[in-house]
């Protein structure tokens, strides 16, 4: 092997070269992943990469520049991952909160899918790192004409730039600098998310004086149970219940008869953080920032006299799902005090709920129950007796191998269907009146369609990621108690509704709670529901119609093979 050229690396020349391509390789990629116009194209290109090439002239060792610059080239490099892992737009806020709400565990099985393009990221800018201290240590410096060159180059190339950005302002009243120009929109929500976070911590203080003021207005003094099963990444498309060529979901097929099963639901958030905590309040699309500053549904029960527990086999990672969790009488994260490795099956919260249902001294009881359901790796979430579909080993997360990832994905849904019937046998050995329901807090992509989208919470969604399942069960004492209920909810069942707004009014109308917050317009169990928009939040957390949010022609042919309305 020749070395002689190693030493054109230790070069300042070429560190600067190397730094300047660094930064502006996610425009590079960018000028073809994004779907603007031309000029923006241009705008995205040139202007950034003036200012980048004028900052790299801004000392003589370029060594010391990379560490100035180093913010930019951390976005970069998390660029271009995700440019990998979901083809295109910029890293989004939400993509930042998950840096600080996903576990090392979730992280590492994400990591292990996409090694390959995340060991070059590394490598390349690692290499510019590690080149950056030779730069500082070494005695010669870039000289004064090489750097005079490149900044005139740099003020020519920005001068241009600035022409076709007044142009395109000018001419494209969708154009915006703040969200268009690559590092700007990365750096706005970099802020943006920097902000929430704030907000989220402060929840504490915010909600210290909140009260629901809600009391129990149903005549009967009956016992009474409400469990809220929240799935984890589970797809409607997926569900032999929902029409799914395969049949996933048997045991949930043999008492459909007892389910409502809502074919047109939506969630308004594909990322766990936001969609949760949402489904768990009086918080919908329209007004996501009164989240920070109101308890959630387990509080409102609590006020009505009803018993509240919180079974989770997620981990916590100081969010409002845990903020929320915690305001229960009953707090169980199953995870706690495992090694970080602990792969639990969810079939272990059903020990834990039939213990909540077994205290006869407590007889209105509100359960939620937080699963892990079928965030990837997907062939962890499932014991060897689950395994309907072969093969389901998946090497890593490649076209190539989707046929596994899609039969691994299925098992899950298998699964799902197990606990799920798990929970509804256990409330129905109670014969008491009660309810179950269960939704998704958002689907996945698994490589559907010609945009090879992987996993979930891009930036832009797909209906593989807002399409999720929603039913609900209910007791036959509940039947005979409260029959007005459920004719409404089978009035209302093929009805387009959006998850996210109608789980807590339609759990609070269930269990005959009121309160100011609650709004029967916005309850399958109610004759006063309404048909409404179902906006979906984006990253900035803007209520956005459906046909704004960036969903493509195979998106809407899907929703109309699937009778799903658009609006």
């Amino acid at each position: 092997m020749n070395f002689k050229y190693i030493k054109y690396l230790f070069k300042q020349k070429t560190l600067f070269y190397l730094l300047f391509i660094g930064l502006v390789l996610p425009n590079l990629f960018l000028v073809f992943t994004e779907n603007v116009s031309i000029l923006t194209r241009i705008c995205n290109l040139l202007l950034p990469s003036s200012a980048f090439l004028f900052l790299c002239t801004l000392n003589k060792k370029p060594g010391k520049m990379v560490w100035w610059l180093f913010i930019f080239i951390f976005f970069a490099a998390f660029e271009l991952v995700l440019l990998r892992i979901f083809g295109n737009s910029v890293i989004a806020v939400d993509m930042f909160l998950n840096v600080v709400t996903t576990n090392p565990v979730e992280a590492t099985e994400l990591l292990d899918n996409i090694l390959a393009p995340v060991l070059a990221v590394i490598f390349f800018y690692g290499g510019i790192l590690v080149l950056s201290i030779f730069s500082i240590k070494n005695k010669k410096v870039l000289s004064h004409k090489f750097i005079s060159r490149n900044r005139m180059v740099s003020i020519v190339v920005f001068a241009i730039a600035a022409v076709f950005t007044v142009i395109n302002l000018i001419l494209d009243s969708r154009f915006s600098i703040v969200n268009d120009i690559y590092p700007v929109n990365v750096s706005y929500n970099f802020g943006l998310a920097i902000d929430r976070e704030i907000m989220a911590n402060k929840y504490f203080d915010n909600v210290e004086d909140f009260k629901f003021n809600s009391h129990y207005s149903h005549q009967a003094e009956d016992a009474e149970v409400y469990v809220f099963v929240i799935g984890e990444t589970s797809r409607a498309l997926n569900w032999g219940l929902y029409g799914y060529e395969r049949n996933t979901t048997p045991l949930l097929n043999e008492i459909k008869d007892e389910l409502y099963v809502y074919r047109d639901a939506l969630t308004q958030s594909n990322t766990t953080h936001k969609s949760v905590p949402m489904l768990l309040s009086a918080v919908d699309a329209s007004n996501f920032n009164d989240i920070y500053s109101q308890r959630s549904i387990i509080t409102a029960f609590k006020e009505a006299g009803y018993s509240t527990y919180f079974i989770s086999n997620q981990r916590r990672n100081h969010s409002l799902i845990d903020f929320f969790g915690e305001e229960a009488d009953q707090t169980i994260f199953i995870k706690d005090n495992l090694s970080d490795t602990a792969n639990v099956y969810d079939e272990k919260i059903i020990p834990l709920l039939q213990n909540a249902l077994s205290d006869t001294l407590k007889t209105k009881k509100f359960i939620v129950l937080h699963t892990y359901g079928s965030h990837c790796n997907y062939s962890d979430r499932y014991p060897d007796s689950m395994r309907r579909f072969q093969p389901d080993v998946v090497p890593s997360a490649e076209l190539k191998y989707r046929d596994n990832m899609v039969n691994a994905f299925d098992n899950t849904i298998v699964y799902t269907d197990y606990v799920v019937r798990k929970v509804i046998d256990a409330v129905k050995a109670t014969n008491v009146a009660a309810s179950v329901i269960y939704t998704s807090d958002h689907g996945e992509d698994i490589f559907d369609d010609e945009r090879k989208m992987f996993l979930h919470a891009s930036p832009i969604p797909t209906i593989y990621q807002i399409y999720v399942p929603f039913i609900v069960w209910t007791s036959e004492r509940y039947n005979d108690i409260h029959p007005e209920n459920c004719k409404n909810m089978i009035m209302n069942i093929d009805k387009p509704i959006a998850t996210s707004r109608v789980a807590f009014h339609t759990l609070l109308s269930m269990a005959g709670i009121v309160t100011d917050y609650s709004d029967d317009t916005n309850s399958l169990a109610s004759e006063s529901f309404t048909i409404k928009h179902r906006d979906y939040l984006n990253d900035h957390n803007d209520p956005v119609p459906l046909n704004e949010i960036g969903l493509i022609k195979s998106d809407f042919d899907l929703m109309d093979k699937l009778h799903l309305c658009k609006e």
